[in-house]
């Protein structure tokens, strides 16, 4: 058996200097493709062995995707090209920015630069019961979850005598309306009119209900009011119940008690209503901004120490067009994760920086086949078919491999002619803690 004072992170000695990036993401593997890797030695921590596409989660939970189509082994993106890189599945404890050392689980390591590129994780606002029942949307094993959450509760609710459990099996709250929930809520709103009917015909899928709950006073609040109203008006011609300016006060695996009173028998509950930074002991508390995000400036230095740097979600850089900082999507931290490899490769040429500026490319949102909106650049607003080819184009473009890319785009090709899902199996069965009913269900039927 390996036993942890057995291991190590086994990094070769060097003379050039050393950059450790912890994060595999999409700011992480755009700076290491870009750092000079015959000038530096590249360090790389994740958790998990591969890069994700995260936009595309949704797609995974709702059996439109199996996890490899949006996911890329990071070894496999750094090859015999890049002859200094080195990549650790091991997880980071923390910091000690005065040793200039990256704490692990199996040993420390020095550096010469550091860059935390960690992102984010679900922010349930402290509230523990929520956090315990519900469904976060964030990593791969979430998605694949949530999956088996679904296909167990149709499963369910197909055999249950009792009409209560069954629509509560059949009752789906999303908590949160930003582009995760509303993608998540036209997802499953096309499966119960396209797919399910056929899969359980002795299902009353009219009965089938979904629940978009925000906050706001709007859905997709972080893109142009234009977009939000074409949003609304898509998500109800579609079924979905919304209920805006509206918060969940408590979730006890069972009933989701709103503010206000207004209770939802449900046992599935996904929680898409906010995020934090993932961060790192070590660094100081002056350095950390509301949302868990690490202040730097324009060259993304955290404040205070020159050779720490933080890109994509976990930063948070102030401008006078952004004083809340960049949003949270993947052109940020593509973009920081670029320009911070060139200035890295200036700063050992004694070159001087330069500021990060950032091009907003504009954002989008689909909410089913046809259905998207995109808010572009040059303050133009659109939406329906020729949004939702855009989407198409831009995540296929997006995706890191060929194999990916073609994975996908066939998939999206036979779902555009057929409406099939061909993922909806149940490979690894998942109980909720609380369901006593899924508990039941999975003892007897041995798949537990």
């Amino acid at each position: 058996m390996l036993k942890f004072e057995n291991l190590s992170l086994n990094i070769p000695d060097t003379t050039k200097p050393r950059v450790v990036i912890i994060g595999g993401g999409f700011g992480g593997i755009n700076l290491a493709k870009n750092l000079d890797n015959k000038a530096f030695q590249i360090v790389m921590f994740d958790k998990q062995n591969y890069h994700g596409f995260w936009p595309l989660l949704y797609q995974v939970a709702t059996a439109g995707l199996e996890p490899d189509a949006i996911a890329e082994p990071l070894r496999k993106m750094f090859d015999e090209d890049y002859e200094d890189f080195h990549f650790r599945l091991v997880r980071v404890t923390g910091v000690n920015p005065q040793a200039k050392t990256v704490v692990t689980l199996i040993g420390e390591l020095k550096y010469d630069y550091l860059v935390i590129a960690t992102g984010t994780k679900a922010n349930f606002f402290g509230n523990e019961q929520v956090q315990k029942y519900s469904f976060p949307l964030k990593t791969i094993p979430e998605a694949l979850n949530l999956r088996s959450q679904l296909l167990q509760s149709f499963e369910q609710a197909s055999i249950t005598r009792d009409p209560d459990i069954r629509q509560a099996l059949l009752n789906f709250v999303i908590v949160g309306a930003g582009p995760t929930g509303v993608e998540l809520a036209g997802s499953l709103a096309e499966m119960r009119k396209h797919v399910l009917p056929g899969d359980y015909p002795g299902l009353d899928f009219s009965k089938m209900n979904i629940y978009l709950v925000e906050g706001l006073d709007r859905v997709l609040p972080p893109m142009s009011p234009e977009a939000s109203q074409k949003t609304y008006k898509y998500l109800t011609d579609m079924g979905i119940n919304m209920k805006l300016n509206t918060l969940v006060e408590t979730y006890d695996g069972e009933v989701v008690t709103l503010k206000g009173g207004e209770q939802i028998r449900s046992h599935t509950v996904i929680w898409a209503a906010g995020v934090t930074g993932a961060l790192i002991d070590g660094l100081p508390n002056e350095v950390i901004a509301r949302g868990g995000r690490v202040m730097v400036n324009r060259f993304n230095q955290i404040e205070g120490f020159p050779d720490i740097y933080a890109i994509g979600d976990i930063a948070l850089m102030k401008t006078d067009k952004f004083p809340n900082g960049h949003p949270g999507v993947a052109q940020p931290a593509i973009q920081q994760g670029r320009l911070l490899a060139k200035n890295l490769n200036r700063t050992i040429r004694g070159e001087k920086m330069e500021e990060f500026e950032y091009f907003d490319k504009g954002s989008l949102a689909i909410i089913g086949r046809s259905r998207a909106v995109a808010d572009l650049p040059g303050n133009r607003h659109i939406g329906g078919f020729f949004a939702w080819v855009i989407w198409l184009v831009v995540h296929i473009y997006y995706l890191i491999g060929f194999r990916s890319k073609l994975i996908v785009l066939s998939n999206w090709m036979y779902r555009l002619f057929t409406y099939e899902r061909g993922t909806r199996l149940i490979i690894r069965p998942f109980v909720r803690p609380g369901d006593k009913e899924a508990q039941e269900f999975m003892l007897k039927n041995e798949m537990g």
